[in-house]
């Protein structure tokens, strides 16, 4: 895929969220993501603080707590506080002249938020709260604060706020776009589809694409860190399946350590790969080499290992939930949630049987990535969005 990169723009971007962008662990990576991607295209971004001003000793407490409840507190007592982190991101937004506020994933962050001058607000993320609380996912993976219930009127309240009075929307998804629209009673235009990228660098066109071959190994594919939340049990019990039907199917995960699956030596397991080394990173990249196809059921808001998995030419099999970027015959399907094994094996076995379509659904998932579902694409979709949505503020 071609790497032109055009001038940056002169815009001064403020970068707001409730996490360090540098930081390439959190959101999956995606936060440090999106920061890269907008600094290949402006020139002076300035990273807003993180603390929460008075209430920091309270963040603190709250970041000491294990990673399940940090995920769920802190964003809700952000929204407790947030007349007084506010007044810390104003104070720093004065010492400058900003031209955007550009907020990722934590709307929270823009809540109570009264820049000192005008100033252009864009806000991207993959979900937002009541979003995803109220679709198939969130019924999935329901909230053990029962108590935070109570409070879902006012979640749904700030939030309707903080988006009707942002400039610009970036969805990377059909479906967080239109639910957000609908819940939030967006304005027309307002809302922008932009896909996210992979959290990888490109790999280009691989020159020794595996084949699927009869009689052949036939390796899947599947990495997460939770075997669960994955779909692990339902991709293993997917390869048992064609292996009983005289395929050699082969599972390899990345990321954990699933429990028995009874697949004895067809079952390879990497439980954690440190990208930021590069033996261990060359070790992940060969498993999408070597990869006939994701298979991943997962229950997720996007993905980005779907996006890895494009980069590689290797079609994903998964839920149909969400606003996964799997487009059914370009770089993968994605079957209803109500399915079983059988169909994942069903398909598989289908492309077995007919490997010249197997060979142009490689092409077209490779395409997809290089067409959409890059980083580059993102950034210059986002800059443009970026520089008419300024320009119409400044406009007399």
């Amino acid at each position: 895929m071609a790497d032109i990169t055009p001038p940056k723009s002169p815009l001064r971007i403020a970068y707001l969220c409730d996490a360090d962008p540098r930081d390439r662990n959190l959101y999956s990576g995606g936060n440090a993501r999106l920061f890269d991607a907008l600094s290949t295209r402006f020139d002076d971004i300035h990273i807003l603080p993180q603390g929460w001003g008075w209430a920091e000793p309270i963040r603190q407490l709250v970041l000491a707590m294990p990673e399940p409840l940090i995920l769920r507190a802190k964003w809700r007592l952000h929204l407790l506080f947030s007349q007084i982190i506010a007044r810390s991101v104003r104070k720093e937004l004065g010492r400058q002249q900003f031209d955007v506020l550009f907020c990722a994933y934590s709307f929270h962050s823009l809540y109570g938020l009264k820049p000192p001058y005008p100033i252009t607000t864009v806000f991207t993320s993959d979900a937002t709260p009541s979003v995803y609380k109220h679709s198939e996912i969130g019924q999935v993976f329901d909230s053990f604060f029962n108590l935070s219930r109570k409070f879902d009127h006012l979640i749904l309240k700030a939030e309707t706020a903080v988006f009707q009075s942002t400039d610009l929307l970036l969805w990377p998804s059909n479906w967080v776009k239109n639910d957000a629209e609908q819940w939030f009673e967006l304005a027309p235009g307002r809302s922008q589809i932009v896909p996210w990228g992979a959290n990888i660098p490109d790999p280009g066109i691989l020159t020794n694409a595996p084949l699927l071959t009869a009689g052949d190994p036939i390796r899947i594919l599947l990495v997460g860190r939770d075997w669960f939340a994955k779909g692990g049990p339902i991709a293993a019990e997917a390869v048992q399946l064609l292996r009983r039907r005289g395929v050699d199917a082969r599972l390899t995960v990345v990321g954990c350590t699933p429990p028995e699956t009874g697949l004895g030596e067809a079952l390879r397991v990497y439980p954690s790969l440190n990208k930021a080394k590069p033996d261990e990173m060359k070790m992940f990249q060969d498993q999408y080499r070597q990869a006939h196809f994701m298979m991943m059921p997962s229950f997720e808001s996007y993905g980005f290992a779907f996006c890895e998995a494009s980069a590689y030419g290797v079609p994903s099999l998964c839920n149909d939930v969400g606003g996964v970027p799997v487009y059914d015959g370009i770089n993968g399907f994605a079957l209803p949630t109500d399915v079983g094994p059988e169909a994942y094996a069903d398909i598989v076995q289908n492309f077995l049987a007919r490997p010249e379509r197997y060979d142009a659904l490689r092409q077209s998932t490779r395409r997809e990535y290089e067409e959409r579902l890059n980083w580059n694409a993102w950034a210059d979709r986002t800059a443009a969005l970026i520089e008419a949505a300024v320009a119409n503020r400044k406009a007399p």
